[in-house]
Parts: structure tokens; C-alpha cells; sequence
């Protein structure tokens, strides 16, 4: 996990583009937990002339929401978020919504949350150490049908796809004790925050765990989870019927 405290709000002078006066504006939906940084993205993405954010969103039901009423060319999204988590929310957004697009920008640069998110559907995953230019350049990019990743993120991508670890055909990946607990309370229909009570362990834990759990059983949301979990004899069938 990289440092998520790194401020966006610096200076923007080398933030340089220029486009015909009647190019149509790249439409953006931006959704983040934290309202400083949130503000210093948008400002970031509005310097740049041929971007507008037509609204921003706090937690992952409101941004699912916003990208129904919107239909945006391009959402950037956080990972962790109440209500719903990034990855549900493109999951859930790319059937309802095929023509938007997604970018993940996040804090987290570990394996299982990049490849959860691209698995996911999303188009561009930056960590929150992007310049503006980086990002403004990610959001043209993956409007135009490209792909946009970190370098790092890149790099493990390639390293991924010429090591293959695991074939279609294979079981997948145990869940541990804990991750089963997780699973079943999510399949219920419980909030990370009422999982987190009923455990005993923090918000940001159970995100964690579900990340672990999705990239595990190849899946990017709660309900496939729960549905492989299932057919595996891991959960009660009764268990998933809250599963959003």
C-alpha cells in the first residue's frame, strides 16, 4: 500500500493541454470517501480543458447511482468506499452502463486488489501518487478505448499473464477461516461495517478480506463470491440470499 496521505493539492502549472474550441468535454463521475481529497482531484481534472466532472459521490451506492443519472464516459473511483466497494460498483455499473468506462485510483498497489479491479472491468488503475497530468492523460486514454496503468502496475501485469500460476480448469484458492466468516456475513447481506462489529475487526480489514476473497475465487462481487462459495459446499445455500 502506497501513501495514501500524499497531497493533491500542489501546484497544477505544468498541467498543459489544448483541444479545438468544439471538441466535446471528456464527461467524468468522481467517487471518493475522503472530502479533501476528493476536491483536489476534481481540481486536478477540471484544469484540464477537455474534462469536466459532472459530479461527485462519497460512498459506492451514491456513485452507482450518479453513473445511472450521468451515464459518464469515464468514472474515477476509489477502492474502499462505504456501501459499496469500487469493484461492485464497477461491476454492477458495466452491466447497466456498457459504455462507461472506469479508472481505479487508489491507494492500494498490492496484487490482489489490481487484479480484482481489472478482473472487474475497469480500464486504468493509478495509485494516488499520479500526478495530475498522469491522471488527466489516464482519463483521455481510457475514454478513447485504451488502457491507462501505472507503470508499476504494468509490470506486474506482464509479469502475471508470463507466469500463469493457475489454469481455468483448477479449483480455486482455499479461503482461510477468517475469509469464510467474512464471506458468509457479506452473503447475508451485511455491511463491511456490520461484518466489522460482528467480528471484531476495523472496516478497512474486512475490505481487505473480501479483495483477498475475490481475487481467490475469480470473481468481483459479493454475489458471485457467495454463488462460488456455494457450489463448492463452502456456505449454506440460505446464506447468499441477502448477497447484493
Amino acid at each position: 500500500m502506497v501513501d495514501a496521505d500524499r497531497p493533491w493539492i500542489e501546484s497544477w502549472e505544468h498541467l498543459c493541454y489544448t483541444e479545438p474550441m468544439n471538441a466535446q468535454k471528456i464527461r467524468v463521475i468522481l467517487a471518493d470517501d475522503h472530502p479533501a481529497v476528493r476536491a483536489g482531484i476534481r481540481q486536478f481534472i477540471e484544469r484540464a480543458p477537455d474534462i469536466e466532472v459532472l459530479a461527485e459521490a462519497d460512498d459506492g451506492r451514491a456513485a452507482l447511482d450518479l453513473i445511472r443519472r450521468y451515464q459518464p464516459d469515464v468514472a474515477v473511483l476509489d477502492l474502499q468506499m462505504p456501501g459499496l466497494s469500487g469493484l461492485e460498483v464497477i461491476a454492477q455499473a458495466r452491466q447497466e452502463q456498457p459504455a462507461s468506462r472506469f479508472i481505479v485510483l487508489t491507494a492500494y498497489d498490492d496484487d490482489p486488489y489490481i487484479f480484482a479491479a481489472l478482473r472487474a472491468g475497469a480500464r486504468g488503475y493509478l495509485l494516488k501518487t499520479a500526478g495530475p497530468e498522469e491522471l488527466a492523460r489516464a482519463i483521455r486514454l481510457v475514454n478513447a478505448g485504451q488502457s491507462a496503468l501505472d507503470p508499476s502496475v504494468t509490470e506486474r501485469v506482464i509479469e502475471k499473464l508470463g507466469h500463469p500460476t493457475e489454469s481455468a480448469a483448477e479449483e480455486p484458492e482455499s479461503l482461510s477461516e477468517r475469509e469464510l466468516e467474512v464471506l458468509r456475513l457479506a452473503a447475508e447481506g451485511r455491511t463491511n461495517r456490520a461484518i466489522g462489529l460482528a467480528l471484531g475487526i476495523s472496516d478497512r480489514t474486512v475490505h481487505s478480506h473480501l479483495i483477498n476473497i475475490f481475487q481467490k475465487l475469480g470473481v468481483s462481487t459479493r454475489t458471485e463470491a457467495a454463488m462460488k462459495a456455494v457450489r463448492m459446499g463452502w456456505i449454506s445455500p440460505d446464506s447468499r440470499q441477502g448477497a447484493a
